[in-house]
């Protein structure tokens, strides 16, 4: 199992960590949620950081680092896709990307509020971007942990790096990780991914999360693309650190990822129920709690439940188990029955070896 604790730096709020002994990592994904507006995307910051969050993340890309403009079926998403059927791929990421230069706006807007801002970058240029912005962090989009040249420019920046593995098989993973350790960087976080949008709880396999974890001795965590926290909060449960969900200010108002996002307050409940998931983990070993000292008190033991004299018989009709704790262990009672009392006994004493 993975102990490693990767630090993202300082905060307003505090250091900020990655790692089992630190609360779960949430990171609130913009994506196209701004609707092309600004103002939206910093509203969405505001939000992120009244949620509790610890992390707003965007996408770094244009239609034309990402693809090209062609209507050649290869370049046009299925007719039966649930959101994007029938657009090409440039049509749709021109409508998602968002501008370059709003970057430094919301890097900044959620500095402010002490959240950690960072992105996906698609390509070297926008890798260059946000290491002028000083991400602390990146994340590898699915669809391209099987860049590994991207990947290895990531790497060389000495900063966690985020691994989605939607639509990627064990060699896929494997080969990507080895890449950016390769580069001498060894904070590596893999996220399970069902890249489908929205994706089916039935779907998601979070019990790959441990078998991850021990396989390539990284940090796991899940990107959830089901509809609501319950998938999330099970995978906290299953040994993941860190929590990927897209969310917006209102599915009402559309968005190219709108249907699967997250509201403000089930963004909220997330990071609220998902620490209580990690809280509860707790430790491995069986042994009494600290707060369960009145209730060992209060467990069953042997008393003496009418008045007795001295050389009377032991019996049910005088000694019984009880709460609360004092005497000896109901596990005695066979023992001590039809023994004989060796002093005048009333009744609400506990029962121990001196008296019999």
């Amino acid at each position: 199992m993975s102990q490693k604790l990767y630090s993202l730096g300082e905060t307003k709020r505090g250091p900020v960590q990655i790692g089992e002994s630190a609360e779960p990592f949430i990171i609130a994904e913009v994506s196209g949620n701004h609707n092309g507006d600004l103002q939206r995307a910093l509203d969405i910051v505001d939000m992120v950081a009244e949620s509790g969050a610890q992390a707003v993340k965007l996408q770094t890309y244009t239609a034309d680092t990402i693809t090209i403009d062609s209507h050649k079926p290869a370049f046009t998403i299925s007719d039966d896709h649930p959101l994007w059927g029938g657009k090409n791929l440039y049509q749709l990421y021109t409508e998602a990307h968002t501008p370059w230069d709003w970057h430094a706006p919301i890097f900044e807007r959620a500095r402010e509020h002490g959240l950690i801002p960072f992105s996906s970058p698609f390509d070297f240029t926008a890798v260059d971007l946000l290491e002028s912005l000083d991400a602390p962090l990146y994340k590898i989009a699915s669809l391209e942990i099987g860049d590994l040249p991207l990947l290895r420019r990531v790497a060389q920046t000495g900063k966690p790096v985020i691994l989605s593995n939607g639509a990627a098989s064990i060699t896929d993973i494997d080969r990507a990780v080895q890449t950016i350790r390769a580069e001498g960087n060894d904070q590596v976080v893999v996220l399970a991914c069902t890249s489908s949008y929205p994706a089916s709880p039935a779907e998601s396999n979070l019990r790959t999360i441990p078998v991850m974890r021990d396989a390539f001795g990284v940090q796991v965590g899940l990107s959830d693309h089901t509809m609501g926290i319950g998938a999330a909060i099970a995978a906290v449960a299953l040994g993941a650190t860190v929590i990927e969900k897209h969310v917006t200010l209102s599915r009402a108002d559309g968005g190219v990822d709108s249907d699967f996002s997250l509201e403000p307050h089930e963004l909220k409940a997330l990071v609220e129920e998902s620490k209580v998931a990690w809280q509860a983990l707790g430790s491995p070993s069986l042994q009494v709690t600290t707060g369960e000292g009145e209730s060992q008190r209060l467990r069953r033991s042997l008393w003496v439940t009418s008045d007795v004299k001295k050389g009377d018989v032991v019996s049910e009709a005088n000694v019984r188990s009880i709460r609360p704790a004092g005497g000896l262990t109901p596990g005695y009672t066979d023992t001590v029955m039809g023994r004989t009392f060796t002093a005048d006994v009333e009744a609400g004493t506990p029962l121990t070896w001196d008296i019999i």
